[in-house]
C-alpha cells in the first residue's frame, strides 16, 4: 500500500473536495492538521509547495508531491478500488465528470471564495464591486446547474464522481454566502442528497469543531 499524507486543514472547501473521495475508496492516509497561521509549519508547507495551496498530497512511496485538487483526486484514482474509482467509464465519459468539475471549481468555488475573502479584510480594504460580481457568478451559476440536475441524481452521468466530490464543498459554502436552499428545487435535493452521502457527511463531522471560524454576514 502507498504510504499518503494530505496536507491540509478540516475547514478548507478544497480539501473536503480531496477528502471526500479519499473516503469513498478508502484509501488509508495520514492527515497532519496544517495550520498557516504557524509560521513553523506554514515555512514548512510553503517549502514543500511554493504556491501556498492546499491540500497537497505527499506520496512517499512513490516520492510524489502533488498539489491541486482535481490532479490529486485522478492521481488517487490508481489506488482506488476501480468500481469507487472518481472518473470512470469511456473517454466521453470522463470529459463529462472533467467538464463539471472545472464548473464547480472555477464558478462556484472561485466566486464563494472571492466573497468569504472578501468578509476576512479590514473594512476599508473591501471590494464592494468584485463581491458584487461574484454572486452574480453564483447566481447564474445555480441557474446552470438547477437546469442541469433536473432528473438527475449525480452531476456527471449515474455515479458518484469527481464532478460531485467538487459539486460538494462549493455548494454547501456557496448556499452560506448566497442562499439557494428553498429557491432552487433541484439544486436543494441534490445538495441534500450530497450531505446524506456517507463521505460528505464523514468530512463535514470533522469539521464540526472548527465551524465556528467561517466568517459570518449577511448575504447580500
Amino acid at each position: 500500500m502507498p504510504s499518503l499524507t494530505l496536507h491540509a486543514h478540516p475547514l478548507s472547501s478544497y480539501c473536503w473536495k480531496v477528502l471526500i473521495a479519499l473516503y469513498e475508496a478508502g484509501t488509508p492516509f495520514a492527515a497532519p492538521l496544517l495550520d498557516l497561521a504557524d509560521p513553523r509549519a506554514r515555512a514548512e508547507f510553503y517549502a514543500l509547495w511554493p504556491m501556498g495551496k492546499m491540500p497537497v498530497l505527499v506520496d512517499a512511496t512513490a516520492g510524489r508531491t502533488v498539489p491541486e485538487t482535481s490532479i490529486i483526486v485522478e492521481y488517487l484514482d490508481r489506488y482506488a478500488p476501480p468500481d469507487r474509482r472518481m472518473i470512470r467509464g469511456d473517454a466521453e465519459a470522463a470529459l463529462e465528470v472533467r467538464a463539471w468539475d472545472r464548473f464547480c471549481d472555477l464558478y462556484l468555488q472561485a466566486s464563494m471564495q472571492k466573497i468569504v475573502g472578501d468578509r476576512l479584510r479590514a473594512p476599508e480594504s473591501r471590494d464592494a464591486t468584485g463581491v458584487a460580481e461574484a454572486r452574480q457568478v453564483l447566481r447564474t451559476a445555480y441557474g446552470v446547474l438547477e437546469a442541469h440536475m433536473q432528473g438527475r441524481e449525480w452531476a456527471a452521468g449515474a455515479e458518484f464522481s469527481l464532478a460531485d466530490c467538487s459539486a460538494a464543498p462549493a455548494l454547501y459554502y456557496a448556499d452560506r454566502v448566497e442562499p439557494l436552499r428553498g429557491r432552487l428545487p433541484a439544486l436543494t435535493a441534490y445538495l441534500q442528497r450530497l450531505e446524506a452521502r456517507p463521505s460528505f457527511a464523514r468530512v463535514l463531522d470533522e469539521a464540526r469543531p472548527w465551524a465556528h471560524l467561517f466568517p459570518r454576514a449577511d448575504a447580500g
